[in-house]
């Protein structure tokens, strides 16, 4: 046997020296993956003060989405200074940017959202409201967090790169307005994601988690109806004029009538932005903006085609028109398996932060606070989440989704919130700039390092995925509800945003000067009512 195989060796790879080479390396890949990884981890590890003042700085800014001009001027800077490569204003949105370093494949993408809350604006550290600027805007979802994670890990695995000259591209990106879903389906449109190979998004959460296959939620379309009539006085001559907020209000008691008659798992909601000027003239102009939400593109359709039928017949019979913009878009979910498989292996590898006890004083009292159970902090990791098993009764929607069905795509949920927070609220911001969210993000940084590592290293992987991918889009072909020439919805914010930026200013972060934000705040951490009771 050892004979035969001595012939056949020369000549196997004289006929096929490529072939050979891959078989020789690979070992060699495998070998180094393993030497590396935890070198990787080590230099996220390292980077826990980068984290920490990145998470405080973007807390502390606090936009809202399509205006994170603060947030974006902060981490395009550090991301130039550490030699990435930036382009600004990507999709016709002065707030998003894409960021590239290396060269070669594979082109791995991280991603996470930026934007925040209105109305979320909360002292750190305090488990009970104390907004920091009454009514201003916050970072009720802990966006703040992401991109510090992100960062931290492709710096600590560049380094090894640069190191070890591994080739591969690494890109940065930001998921602006995201409250709005009004960017990644742009992106997508506009080519942006075209040469990836894998993208990794992050997201705060109060456990470490990972899925595969399809997500939770509902794909999500978000529309402006405005209907345009004549005005008159209210009081002299109101048979002369065409109220367009008549319309708007036929249309939102047609639909809500309908909701009895729609499929469970959808959701469906509005508000009036433009109800007219004042009650003695009669409304020329009248808006109402709508999110419609279903588990699937067709029932996304579907809702989508029955608010334009609905809205067009409440101009009929107001004697008014209408016309309408998408200002939002968000598909359902589908994440890919082998990425979810190699960031659960390295979420494991990192495990769930230590918590101190005040750091578990700060999330009872909240928990307290907020009416329900107080069970502090995870403490235990749970397991890898696979597709969602029915009955599917739907929930809230990501635009991640669009990109999902664009390249192989995973969002690593990290452990930097308390759970028990309603979600979009003052109190989902408490720990997001606390001990809690920093060793958290450092966490998730950690994670994020290794696999980067795992889809450089392991010649295995990025094929596994590109292989799910396409059994994945073979099922379904992605049909985003948005055409090539509408236009993303920059305007919105900007006036909420204006009103506050200015009183917001002088709570921004100084690194310089204080160690955390906390201390420049002169909070004590933490900050719990001394009652029992919570407040009403």
């Amino acid at each position: 046997m050892g004979g035969a195989a001595g012939v056949r060796f020369p000549v196997m790879r004289r006929l096929f020296p490529t072939l050979f080479a891959l078989l020789l390396a690979a070992p060699a890949a495998s070998q180094d993956l393993e030497t590396l990884r935890p070198v990787a981890d080590q230099g996220a590890a390292e980077r826990a003060k980068l984290v920490q003042v990145m998470v405080d700085s973007v807390f502390s800014f606090g936009e809202l989405g399509f205006q994170e001009f603060e947030t974006s001027r902060y981490l395009t800077g550090i991301l130039r200074e550490n030699g990435f490569e930036v382009e600004d204003g990507i999709s016709g949105i002065p707030t998003a940017w894409m960021a590239r370093w290396g060269s070669g494949s594979p082109v791995i993408a991280l991603g996470s959202d930026i934007d925040g809350i209105p109305k979320a604006s909360q002292k750190p550290g305090v488990a009970y409201h104390d907004p920091l600027v009454e009514g201003a805007p916050g970072h009720g979802e802990g966006h703040n967090s992401g991109q510090a994670v992100i960062v931290a890990g492709a710096l600590a695995a560049k380094e090894v790169m640069e190191r070890e000259g591994i080739p591969g591209t690494i890109v940065i990106w930001p998921g602006v307005a995201e409250e709005l879903v009004g960017t990644k389906a742009w992106f997508i449109r506009d080519g942006y994601f075209e040469d990836v190979d894998v993208c990794i998004f992050t997201h705060v959460s109060n456990q470490f988690s990972v899925t595969w296959g399809q997500g939770r939620g509902n794909g999500l379309v978000s529309v402006e109806y405005t209907f345009t009539g004549e005005s008159a006085h209210s009081a002299g001559a109101p048979w002369r004029g065409r109220s367009a907020l008549d319309a708007v209000e036929i249309m939102n008691m047609a639909w809500n009538v309908k909701r009895e008659h729609l499929r469970l798992p959808h959701r469906s909601h509005y508000v009036i932005t433009n109800g007219g000027d004042q009650p003695n003239v009669v409304p020329q102009l009248a808006s109402v903006w709508y999110y419609f939400r279903e588990l699937e593109q067709p029932g996304m359709k579907e809702l989508f085609e029955l608010g334009n039928t609905m809205a067009q017949s409440a101009a009929a019979m107001t004697s008014t028109e209408v016309s309408w913009r998408i200002l939002g878009h968000a598909y359902p979910r589908h994440f890919n398996k082998p990425v979810a498989e190699a960031v659960w292996a390295n979420i494991e590898r990192v495990g769930l932060p230590e918590w101190s006890e005040a750091d578990l004083a700060l999330a009872k009292g909240l928990q307290r606070e907020l009416g329900v159970e107080e069970q502090g902090l995870a403490t235990e990791l749970g397991e890898m989440g696979g597709p969602v098993q029915p009955p599917r009764l739907g929930g809230g929607s990501d635009d991640i989704g669009d990109i999902s069905w664009a390249v192989p795509t995973v969002t690593l949920r990290f452990p930097s919130n308390i759970p028990g927070g309603p979600g979009h609220h003052w109190a989902n911001g408490v720990a997001m700039a606390t001990p809690i969210a920093h060793k958290g993000a450092v966490a998730g940084a950690r994670v994020i390092a290794m696999t980067l590592m795992d889809l450089l290293l392991d010649p295995e992987l990025v094929p596994a995925a590109k292989e799910y991918f396409a059994q994945q889009t073979a099922e379904h072909q992605y049909t985003p509800l948005i055409g090539p020439d509408d236009p993303p919805a920059i305007h919105l914010n900007e006036d909420r945003m204006g009103a506050f930026r200015e009183t917001m200013r002088p709570f921004y972060y100084d690194p310089d000067t204080y160690d955390t934000y906390l201390e420049q705040l002169g909070i004590e951490y933490p900050t719990v009512r001394s009652g029992e009771e919570p407040e009403n």
